[in-house]
């Protein structure tokens, strides 16, 4: 019996009684606590030894799920993780007591993974020794299969007629000891994580696209660790404000300054100084604290704050004009398609004929354009195409460009004819 079918059999789960609705487009019920209860916490070496063996002991997927203190905290480290496993139940591990779960990793490394946004949780998950060989992200599976809505509430309400509770997913998780309601939901998160793999994965078969999610999910699993960004003080919020070279160095230092202090107090960077003060200042460039305080994001900061932040724009203002920086960043790939036109009138046409391509096909199968082909791979086959357009040239560009074999079978045939037509 599935963790779904359990739950639908126990009327203190939900608010009335019976399963699943028939029809997903009824009432759906909503879920009340994890079935087997709200499980302790694991923090020592001596529960987490206990959990590892019971997971290893477990059968079939493992639920996977993690809680980010974003906003509230430095960086994305995770503060509690939740699996399920057939077997073995619901954990929920806090990584600042546990901080090596390696030994859970290998526990359950011949077992497929299933996550909601894999993406999302896996660089937090790497960080504490946890990295799947296979998964399944129900996320993915949904775009795949063509659902308008996609957040893990809205897939399992709409796949198995359950409600699930979501004011929690913007806490601060790093909170010690976490309430019990957020230990009830983020034990409720893996609750029908596996039900909800097993019903995609029988509507992606229907459709006839379950080899394409395969193909995704390995392709998540086997992808590396993201390299860091480079210049990511050029990502504030309202960059676009700030023109001149000067100006943007102000921007960088106080971005600097910045993260060095939000590191070292180990909050978010938003709570030290916002995005919207940064850009300010580097419009303003005061000259002096008096003139710094004057500015709306820092009119509660106080003076020993300001002259830090006064520093920092003092030394912006001292760099030598040729270690300014550079507007815009090096391109590494085609220029922004607004520019096409004027550079390339020929290659802006390709671009035109083949987004509409992908655009139509996509629609007919029924998922979104970006996961059909990445806009970045379509735009990087009409800059530079091949000399001769034939299937297998085409089929090679987008290869070489990440694209998947069964992105590559569908999309070729239709970018052969829009490169064609277009000239």
């Amino acid at each position: 019996m599935t963790d779904a079918q359990e739950t639908a059999a126990d009327t203190t789960l939900r608010t009335t009684g019976g399963g699943p609705p028939d029809d997903v487009d009824s009432a759906p019920i909503p879920l009340l606590e994890p079935r087997e209860g709200i499980p302790p916490v694991v923090a020592d070496a001596a529960a987490l030894e206990r959990v590892v063996a019971a997971f290893a002991a477990g059968t079939g997927p493992v639920a996977v799920d993690a809680e980010r203190a974003s906003g509230y905290r430095y960086g994305q480290r995770a503060y509690l993780v939740q699996l399920r496993r057939a077997g073995a139940g619901t954990a929920l591990i806090d990584p600042v007591g546990c901080p090596d779960l390696s030994s859970l990793g290998a526990a359950v490394s011949g077992a497929e993974w299933v996550l909601h946004a894999a993406t999302q949780d896996l660089p937090c998950l790497r960080e504490i020794g946890m990295t799947p060989a296979t998964l399944f992200d129900t996320e993915l599976a949904g775009r795949l299969a063509g659902f308008a809505r996609v957040g893990l509430g809205a897939m399992v309400e709409n796949v198995l007629g359950y409600a699930l509770e979501k004011g929690h997913s913007a806490v601060d998780w790093s909170t010690r000891p976490l309430p019990e309601p957020w230990l009830r939901y983020a034990a409720l998160d893996v609750e029908l994580l596996v039900d909800l793999r097993d019903a995609l994965e029988a509507e992606l078969d229907r459709q006839g696209k379950l080899e394409w999610a395969r193909q995704e999910f390995a392709a998540i699993a086997a992808a590396p660790p993201a390299p860091p960004r480079k210049d990511p003080w050029r990502r504030t919020s309202g960059m676009h404000k700030v023109r001149r070279r000067r100006q943007m160095a102000v921007v960088r230092e106080l971005w600097t300054v910045r993260d060095h202090l939000a590191r070292r107090r180990d909050v978010s960077p938003g709570k030290v100084l916002g995005d919207a003060a940064i850009v300010e200042a580097a419009l303003a460039l005061p000259t002096d604290v008096r003139a710094l305080g004057a500015l709306s994001g820092f009119g509660r900061v106080s003076r020993k704050q300001l002259e830090q932040w006064q520093a920092a724009i003092d030394r912006a203002r001292a760099v030598p004009e040729a270690e300014l920086p550079q507007p815009g960043q090096p391109l590494t790939g085609p220029p922004p398609p607004r520019a096409w036109a004027e550079k390339d009138p020929a290659a802006a046409a390709r671009l035109s004929a083949a987004r509409a391509a992908v655009s139509e096909l996509a629609e007919r199968l029924t998922m979104p354009q970006e996961n059909l082909l990445t806009p970045d791979t379509v735009r990087r086959l009409c800059w530079e195409p091949p000399r001769t357009v034939t299937p297998e040239a085409v089929a090679e560009l987008l290869a070489a460009h990440g694209a998947r074999p069964w992105q590559i079978e569908q999309t070729t045939p239709v970018l052969v004819k829009a490169l064609a037509t277009a000239g």
